[in-house]
C-alpha cells in the first residue's frame, strides 16, 4: 500500500454477551462453546473471529449505482477449529435478511460489527460447514484511524471497494483478519454498459435484461483486506508476459492516456521481480486505475493493484512487489505490517539500483543523514518498525522506510548472494501463508548461521530512536 505521508507523534464485545441479546430469530439454550468475537489483534481487536477457518467465499452481488444499493448473498465454506455452539462474522452496516447454516435457517444477532450466528445444531471440532448470509443496503465508507477512507467508495460512475485494514466488512460478511485467508468466487451484476472488475481470473460475462453479470475467481488463498471490487466504465486491456502470465488492466477512460506507458511495463516489472523474489505467486496480474479523486492511496489488492490515477513507475514496482510480500506472504497481525511495506519499499530501492538510479546503499545513507526526499523531519526514527505505537501509525514512515533499512542492514551483514537467497527463500517458505516478525527473524538466523543479528534486531527493528552510525 502507499498512503499519504502521516505525521508521527512522539473492550471487544464477546459472543457470549451477544447471545444474551438474541432476538432476531428467537431464543434458546446455549450448548457448547461459542467462537470468540475478534482475534485480539493488537491494533484492531474486534477484527476477525475465533472458532473457525474459512476456506472459500462465494459472493453473489448486485449493485445499483444510481441508488447506491448493494444486495447479495455471501456463502462461506469453513472448518470449525473447536466445538461451536455459535460463531461471529464481521459485517458493518447493511441489513441482514436471512442466515442459513448447511441449508437450515439459523438464529442470528447484530452487535456493532459482529453478526453472531447460532446454528440449529452444534458444529463439532474439525467439521466443515457452510453459512450463507443474504443481505442488502447502502454500504458504508469507513474512515481509518489514520484518516484514510476505505470500505465502499462511491464514484461518479459506480463504486470502488478497498479493504485495508478493515474495509472489506463494509461490503460482505466474513472473517476479516489477515490471519484467515481463503479462495474466492465473486459474481457481480451491474447495469449494462458498466463493468465489474475484481481479483484473480475473469471466468464469465453474461448480459440479460439490461444487466451484465461478471464472475471472477481467485483460487490462491487471499486475505479479505486484499479483495477489491471496481464498478464503472473502464478501458480493458488483456495481454501476457513473456512467460505467458495473463495481464488484465482496467483503466478509467480519463486516465487511459496517462497510464498507457507505465502499465505497458507490467510484464517487465513482474519478470524483474520474479528473477529476484522467485516464481510469481498468482495465476494472473494487472492493475485497476481509478480516477484520481476516487481513492486517496494505492493498494496492493491481490493480483490486480488499485491506483488512484496513473501511477509512476516506482509506485507500480512497489505494489507489484507486494504480490510476493504482503499478498502471498501475509502478516499474521497488523503489528507485522513492516513485513509488507518494508519489503515493497526495498523493492523500489532495488529497482533503482538495477536501472541506473541510486544504489540501495546510497538511499540508505540519504535516509540516515536526513537528506532523503520527503523525510526532512526524519520521521523515520519516530518509532520501531516492528512496534507501531497505535492503529493510527501502522502505515506511517518507520514501517515503510525504516522497515526497508532493516532489510538493508541484513544485506550488509550477510552479503549480496546470501541476502538475495534469504528474501527469495522467505517468499518460498511462507508462500500463500502468514508470518509474523518472530517468524522472519528466526528464519534469517536459521538460514544465515554464523552471523550475529542481535544488534540489527535490537537497534533497527525494535529499538527506539536513531541507531548510532556503525
Amino acid at each position: 500500500m502507499r498512503r499519504p505521508r502521516l505525521p508521527v507523534p512522539a473492550t471487544a464485545v464477546t459472543v457470549a454477551a451477544a447471545l444474551t441479546a438474541l432476538t432476531a430469530c428467537g431464543g434458546g439454550g446455549v450448548h457448547g462453546t461459542p467462537g470468540g468475537s475478534g482475534v485480539r489483534d493488537p491494533y484492531f481487536p474486534k477484527a476477525g473471529n475465533g472458532g473457525y477457518d474459512v476456506a472459500h467465499y462465494a459472493l453473489d452481488l448486485a449493485y445499483d449505482p444510481g441508488a447506491g444499493r448493494l444486495a447479495g448473498t455471501a456463502t462461506l465454506t469453513a472448518r470449525a477449529t473447536q466445538d461451536l455452539s455459535a460463531f461471529s462474522l464481521d459485517l458493518k452496516g447493511l441489513v441482514v435478511e436471512r442466515v442459513t447454516v448447511d441449508g437450515e435457517a439459523a438464529r442470528w444477532n447484530r452487535t456493532g460489527q459482529e453478526l453472531t450466528v447460532r446454528p440449529p445444531d452444534d458444529i463439532g471440532d474439525g467439521t466443515r460447514f457452510r453459512v450463507a448470509v443474504r443481505y442488502s443496503g447502502t454500504p458504508e465508507t469507513i474512515t481509518d484511524p489514520d484518516g484514510s477512507r476505505e470500505g465502499w467508495l462511491r464514484t461518479d460512475d459506480g463504486a470502488l471497494a478497498l479493504g485495508q485494514p478493515t474495509g472489506s466488512m463494509a461490503w460482505f460478511p466474513g472473517n476479516h483478519h489477515p490471519s484467515d485467508k481463503a479462495a474466492y468466487d465473486i459474481t457481480v451484476t451491474v447495469p449494462e454498459g458498466l463493468r465489474a472488475v475484481s481479483n484473480g481470473e475473469p471466468t464469465g460475462e453474461r448480459t440479460s435484461g439490461g444487466h451484465t453479470s461478471f464472475t471472477w475467481r481467485t483460487a490462491e488463498p487471499m486475505a479479505s483486506y486484499l479483495t477489491t471490487l471496481a464498478i464503472g466504465e473502464y478501458d480493458v486491456t488483456r495481454s501476457v508476459t513473456g512467460d505467458g502470465l495473463p495481464v488484465y488492466t482496467a483503466v478509467d477512460p480519463d486516465q487511459a492516456g496517462a497510464s498507457r506507458a507505465v502499465l505497458g511495463r507490467i510484464p517487465e516489472v513482474v519478470e524483474w521481480a520474479r528473477d529476484l523474489f522467485g516464481p510469481y505467486p498468482f495465476a494472473t496480474t494487472g492493475a485497476i486505475v481509478e480516477d484520481a479523486g476516487d481513492a486517496g492511496y494505492a493498494l496492493e489488492t491481490q493480483s490486480r493493484p488499485v491506483f488512484p490515477g496513473a501511477p509512476g513507475l516506482p509506485l507500480l514496482v512497489h505494489e507489484l512487489a507486494h504480490q510476493w510480500y504482503g499478498d502471498s506472504v501475509t502478516p499474521r497481525s497488523w503489528r507485522d505490517m513492516w513485513l509488507n511495506e518494508g519489503f515493497a519499499t526495498y523493492a523500489e530501492w532495488l529497482w533503482e539500483e538495477d536501472h541506473g538510479g541510486d544504489s540501495a546503499q546510497e538511499t540508505f545513507e540519504a535516509l540516515y543523514d536526513g537528506s532523503y526526499p520527503g523525510d526532512e523531519e526524519e520521521t523515520v526514527w519516530a518509532f520501531a518498525p516492528a512496534d507501531p505505537p497505535d492503529a493510527e501509525h501502522v502505515s506511517a514512515d518507520p514501517v515503510y522506510l525504516r522497515g526497508a533499512m532493516v532489510l538493508h542492514k541484513i544485506r550488509q551483514k550477510v552479503g549480496d548472494d546470501a541476502f538475495f537467497g534469504l528474501i527469495r527463500g522467505w517468499a518460498d517458505d511462507r508462500r500463500h501463508g502468514n508470518a509474523d516478525t518472530g517468524d522472519f527473524t528466526a528464519y534469517v538466523e536459521k538460514e544465515a548461521p554464523g552471523h550475529d543479528f542481535d544488534g540489527i534486531w535490537e537497534e533497527w527493528l525494535y529499538g527506539d530512536g536513531k541507531p548510532e552510525r556503525p
